[in-house]
């Protein structure tokens, strides 16, 4: 596995966990505010439903981490599908924070960090891992 593909799992096992954290914290936020008084984020019906949501899409990520060593084309697709949507997520958030009046340097660099990866996945190392299947051990392992 070259040093851009363990680059691009690491930079998506981070994300992973953010979004899972992520998840938690919308639940953690909401049932803060409900302790004080004070109005939800959002229905707590729906913050489940965020939550488990972001798990489950970090579970997939990690699913996807884990496997990628096999060789799996699906992997490919899922990873780039996966950073896909992080890159336009945190373009939005620069472009937002543009619009607010403070430009966040910080989604800027996650930003090309994410495009580089998304290049990686997308480009021809990518495709070179992710199309050839491992090969089988010759000999049995005693």
């Amino acid at each position: 596995m070259t040093g851009a593909l363990v680059f691009v799992l690491v930079i998506v096992t981070v994300h992973a966990l953010g979004t899972a954290f992520g998840g938690w914290a919308i639940l953690q936020e909401n049932y803060s505010k409900q302790e004080h008084g004070q109005n939800l984020l959002m229905p707590m019906g729906m913050a489940w439903f965020v939550a488990l949501f972001c798990w489950g899409m970090a579970a997939l990520q990690v699913v996807c981490v884990v496997l990628a060593r096999k060789r799996r084309p699906w992997v490919r697709v899922v990873l780039a599908v996966w950073l896909i949507l992080v890159v336009f997520s945190t373009v939005l958030s620069f472009i937002g924070s543009l619009a607010a009046g403070t430009p966040s340097l910080a989604m800027l660099v996650v930003s090309g960090i994410d495009v580089v990866a998304l290049w990686v996945v997308l480009g021809e190392t990518g495709r070179r891992w992710f199309s050839v299947r491992s090969q089988a051990p010759t000999a049995p392992r005693w």
